[in-house]
């Protein structure tokens, strides 16, 4: 499956050949390098490990400098792993770019919703409100939360007032409009999860295209 790490740059919209206005959001890559191989004899499943992303020293814990030593390379900021059809295919060192897509594919985007901070049940999970006249004792209140004496307890995942976004949110079957190699930036169709400069990852779609 053909993965890279990107970085959301943001959006803006391009024009096709017939005149078409298309909005895209454009992910900035970079050089991604490819630092532990995982096989299944040694670990259950076959995978690469990337790294990705500049980092300061100072910012690098003595385990994971460990580990890019191991690997005789240069720490990145983040680590993620890829599964892979045929390990054999990569080398430790080897590096990833967005060359691996072009124009047309079907993929989907990754990444981490923005955080909302503390919201109430109405604007998390758009429940009703109860009536707003005086002599209501309930107006924006969370409701029920579930039986009384049997089980004694909230069950989990009981739709609440809580934190709200921060999720990790995947987008499916968006179309690659263009692949600027010099660059190394890739546009995408449509609006991806996360802030600017929020790290995605972009993945061959699982979805069944005809």
């Amino acid at each position: 499956m053909k993965s890279i790490l990107g970085k959301k740059v943001g959006m803006t919209q391009v024009f096709t050949e017939q005149g078409e206005v298309v909005p895209v959001t454009v992910v900035e890559s970079g050089e991604i390098v490819v630092v532990q191989k995982k096989t299944v004899e040694k670990d259950g499943y076959d995978a690469i490990q990337v790294g990705f992303g500049k980092v300061k020293p100072k910012n690098v814990t003595k385990p994971i400098k460990g580990h890019f030593e191991k690997a005789k390379l240069e720490p990145k900021k983040f680590l993620r792993e890829f599964k892979v059809d045929n390990i054999d295919d990569y080398e430790i060192g080897q590096k990833i770019g967005v060359e691996v897509f072009q124009a047309g594919d079907k993929v989907d985007v990754i990444g981490t919703s923005k955080g909302k901070g503390f919201a109430g049940s109405i604007k998390r999970h758009g429940h009703h409100r109860g009536p707003m006249s005086h002599g209501s004792k309930f107006h924006r209140l969370r409701g029920s939360l579930g039986a009384s004496a049997y089980p004694a307890k909230v069950v989990k995942g009981t739709k609440a007032h809580g934190h709200m976004g921060h999720e990790r949110v995947t987008v499916l079957n968006l179309e690659v409009i263009k692949v600027d190699v010099d660059k190394n930036a890739i546009l995408l169709k449509g609006a991806i999860p996360g802030p600017k400069k929020g790290l995605v990852k972009i993945r061959e779609t699982v979805r069944f295209n005809k």
